[in-house]
């Protein structure tokens, strides 16, 4: 790290619920290939389930614990669901659960500096977190508006970072990154026969989300993409695949990143 002088190097982790686990995989070949202690960043910053995996691995939970709960990440486990102002789950158990991973520590705990983003849904704005209640903002990065609850920090009602930033590219070079790899986990836009409105609603949303995190990932020095298919954001029971799918991206794209660092030193 110490010979990065001139550059700030930035690790963007991107959202998508389930396939953003796949991050998990991408920072497991970066800690092959360097050692824990040695990651090529000065910092990283996380969008959605990102904002989970990155705070938690700066935090220095290893990356088989966070593995071991991936796997047990489901719906049933995080959905209380209801008929809420802002959503249709509460968040509560989303929040319980990410409070038990973060087991009580904070930005001020964190081995690797690490923010994270979110979305003022009342006026729009695109947020950055380097300080705060690293549990709730967590929680309200991941929250789906609509779907989960908004969270109220500060008097803003905030939603999922990736409204604005699905890849959070953006936030990592006004952080002061002068270089950023991007995980762009993607969306599961589907070749398919349109039955009912709630099928056009996430074709909608994979449609969207797809052409965002394009954008956004052309937009950093280097992307790397997992092939993850038709696995969409609901597809936790296939944890150990998306996993591995990031592994294998970050493994093909080792060498470009190896080249490209050398031209930083």
């Amino acid at each position: 790290m110490g010979l990065f002088k001139k550059n700030k190097v930035v690790l963007a982790l991107g959202g998508g619920s389930a396939r953003g686990l796949a991050n998990l995989g991408v920072l497991k070949v970066f800690e092959k290939q360097f050692g824990r202690g040695h990651l090529p960043f000065h910092m990283m910053v996380g969008t959605s389930i990102g904002s989970l995996i990155g705070a938690a691995y700066c935090l220095g939970i290893p990356i088989s614990e966070l593995e071991d709960m991936a796997v047990d990440f489901n719906w049933p486990t995080i959905a209380d669901p209801g008929l809420y102002t802002t959503g249709l789950i509460k968040g509560d158990k989303l929040e319980r659960i990410i409070g038990r991973i973060i087991g009580g520590r904070g930005f001020e705990d964190m081995k690797i500096p690490f923010a994270l983003t979110t979305t003022d849904i009342e006026t729009g704005e695109e947020l950055i977190h380097d300080s705060g209640d690293l549990v709730k903002l967590i929680r309200a990065s991941c929250s789906w508006p609509g779907v989960f609850t908004a969270v109220e920090i500060d008097g803003k009602l905030l939603v999922d970072g990736g409204v604005r930033n699905s890849i959070p590219t953006k936030a990592a070079y006004a952080l002061g990154g002068t270089f950023v790899v991007a995980v762009n986990p993607g969306f599961a836009v589907r070749d398919q026969k349109i039955r009912n409105v709630l099928e056009v609603i996430v074709q909608f949303i994979q449609i969207m989300g797809e052409e965002l995190n394009t954008y956004q990932a052309s937009e950093a020095d280097i992307a790397i993409k997992p092939e993850l298919k038709d696995i969409d954001q609901f597809g936790f029971d296939k944890a150990s695949v998306i996993v591995r799918q990031g592994e294998l991206a970050a493994e093909a794209m080792m060498p470009k990143i190896k080249r490209k660092m050398l031209f930083l030193r």
